[in-house]
């Protein structure tokens, strides 16, 4: 099958263009309700610290349900719309990766107890999924109308791309998120966390506890993601279809993405690096696409993600290896390397 998706996105100098009947949309939304409904009910009904290894299996799990709907265009709509999707894919959920650290970060600040961290990101998901349905919608409409807004696009893809690879090392501050600020202001809150609840009763009031705020925070930075990783899968595809369907199995596995990475940041030292140069191939294929009629294949995309992660990956973990063995070399010593601790 991937010889045929390579094979078609070749052929195609262009986006896709196919319609998308009802039951397709109507299949579409009800998978990813049965999954998440799954995923809540099944597998994380009880709140429990989840290790290591199982989000590990968890993210082999999500990862191979988004790489299997490939498969899934490709029987309803061909090669090339399989070949948008794969790499708007891949691109959403490298670009996701950033996110994860930031929630780290969220998390550790309001000392969010690890066993409720997965329902709260639960929520934030879900509340992820209805505002990327808009920015999607909304942008797809604006290109059909106004082309020139693929110039707009494109310039914010460059300017993040430099953004993220040589000034991304700035501090989240929570504290500071002025949609926070408001919520507090008009909604009455305790500093005492219940369980897994976001709102609590204490004599006889309703109050929004701390797991409120940090879903909160969690739903704006999503927004501020949004900004960069939606014009960037536009880059791949103008499908609404495609860039929802790619946009939402990359972040559903985002939950146990976080349990696997959210602890090990300094590990990727090089990450800002690649998904700079991501963002700035996007942002540089947007603008060639207007300017010039330049229109790469879906393969190239592709290629060009695969091989920045690899490269990124690689070179993150030989610089790290590197540094053990000059540590060893000073006399000095490597502990192992523990789970990431995000019960902070």
């Amino acid at each position: 099958m991937l010889t045929n998706v390579l094979a078609a996105s070749d052929r195609a100098g262009n986006f896709a263009d196919f319609d998308v009947h009802l039951w397709q949309w109507a299949a579409l939304i009800v998978l990813i309700t049965v999954l998440l409904v799954a995923d809540l009910v099944l597998v994380h009904r009880d709140a429990h610290v989840i290790t290591f290894k199982e989000a590990a299996i968890e993210s082999a799990v999500w990862i191979s349900i988004g790489v299997a709907f490939t498969g899934v265009i490709f029987l309803w709509h061909g090669g090339q719309p399989a070949g948008e999707y794969i790499s708007g894919f891949l691109l959403e959920k490298s670009l996701s990766i950033d996110n994860v650290f930031v929630w780290a970060v969220i998390f550790n600040y309001f000392a969010v107890p690890a066993k409720y961290q997965f329902r709260t990101l639960f929520w934030g998901i879900f509340g992820a999924l209805v505002l990327r349905a808009v920015f999607i919608f909304a942008g797809i409409a604006l290109i059909e109308r106004f082309e020139v807004v693929l110039v707009v696009f494109g310039v914010v893809l460059l300017y993040s791309a430099w953004k993220i690879a040589f000034h991304d090392d700035a501090e989240v501050h929570p504290e500071s998120n002025p949609v926070l600020r408001v919520v507090r202001k008009v909604l009455p809150s305790t500093t005492e966390y219940d369980g897994q609840k976001l709102f609590t009763i204490e004599n006889g009031k309703r109050l929004a506890t701390p797991l409120f705020a940090v879903l909160i925070i969690v739903e704006t930075t999503d927004v501020v993601f949004a900004v960069d990783s939606v014009p960037a899968v536009l880059a791949v595809s103008h499908e609404q279809f495609i860039v929802f369907s790619s946009n939402a199995f990359a972040i559903l596995g985002l939950r146990s993405l976080y349990f696997l990475l959210g602890g090990m940041q300094d590990k990727f030292r090089y990450l800002n690096l690649g998904l700079g140069a991501i963002l700035a191939f996007v942002g540089a294929k947007m603008l060639l696409g207007y300017f010039a009629g330049w229109h790469p294949p879906t393969w190239l995309s592709l290629v060009v993600i695969v091989v920045v992660l690899v490269v990124t990956i690689f070179a993150s973990l030989a610089a790290d290896k590197r540094d053990d063995a000059a540590a060893l070399a000073d006399g000095g010593s490597v502990e192992p390397e523990p789970e990431p601790d995000l019960d902070r």
